[in-house]
């Protein structure tokens, strides 16, 4: 019981780590620009197609948990993880080749996108150790934690998902393709 203990102290750690820098890395790296380099205008609905897929597959997660399919669940939500690394990648990417995209929609439109955008982000930024920590709970067998901590991240994770969609859906046609 002491070991888990121990492992789960240095993962708290790391989580909180990797927490903290990943969004300043990314706040740094979005004021960075590559000269002399094509912009990865292809990005954006890839990054929102593997959004969307997050979220199929969240759903597909909780689904086969339920149903006692421990394995792919825990499969699944391995994928999810990795397609969220994927899309961080390539947000930045896209972003250290490309101008910001303003939204051009007016009056109340706007306000609905930038309620989206906002509330996304923060919550991004929220769901990284929220994420982190549930699957450490499962790695270390402590599934009741896991359990009562996934309750939080599954329909924060899956809102992050799904607005990360509408987000892309809303501005795409504001894109200088």
């Amino acid at each position: 019981m002491e070991n888990t203990v121990i492992k789960e102290k240095r993962f708290n750690k790391v989580i909180a780590v990797v927490s903290v820098i990943i969004p300043i890395v990314v706040a740094l790296l979005f004021g960075v620009k590559i000269p002399n380099v094509e912009p990865l205008s292809f990005l954006p609905p890839i990054y929102a197609t593997i959004n969307g897929l997050t979220a199929v597959l969240l759903i597909v997660a909780v689904w086969a948990i339920k149903n006692g399919k421990q394995d792919l669940h825990q499969k699944l939500m391995t994928t999810n993880i990795a397609l969220s690394l994927m899309f961080l990648v390539m947000y930045i990417l896209y972003h250290m080749t490309s101008e910001s995209t303003p939204f051009g929609g007016e009056g109340f439109i706007a306000y609905v996108y930038y309620f989206i955008l906002i509330t996304h982000i923060v919550l991004s930024i929220a769901l990284i150790p929220l994420v982190l920590r549930t699957y450490s709970k499962a790695y270390l067998n402590r599934f009741e934690d896991h359990r009562a901590l996934a309750r939080y991240t599954f329909p924060i994770w899956l809102y992050v998902a799904i607005t990360g969609v509408v987000v892309y859906i809303m501005i795409s046609p504001y894109y200088a393709y």
